[in-house]
């Protein structure tokens, strides 16, 4: 059987030509968007008043947590990442417990 041939171009067959890769007219970058205007530290209203995060709290980690049972990213909760531990780890207890899907 005789080779296959080629078009000569290593495009991998994600469309045609230069920028067709990972990323192509989505924008100027990472950085661009409504998250490149925002300057200063967001602080998350989800945690204003809580000192500690109790994985028997079922209102406050339902907060954390989508409709599915899937707990919202950090972006979207405005925690940080050491928060963000807190309330993974609290919401597999309540899991555990029966509390939270």
């Amino acid at each position: 059987m005789p080779p296959r041939k080629t078009s000569g171009r290593r495009s991998g067959g994600r469309g045609a030509g230069r920028g067709a890769g990972r990323g192509a007219g989505r924008g100027a970058g990472r950085g661009a968007g409504r998250d490149a205007a925002r300057t200063g530290k967001r602080r998350s209203r989800h945690l204003e008043g809580v000192r500690e995060i109790d994985g028997r709290d079922y209102a406050l980690l339902q907060r954390f947590v989508t409709d599915h049972g899937k707990i919202l990213p950090t972006r979207l909760t405005g925690t940080t990442a050491k928060q963000q531990r807190q309330v993974k780890r609290a919401v597999r207890r309540a899991r555990a417990l029966g509390l939270l899907p």
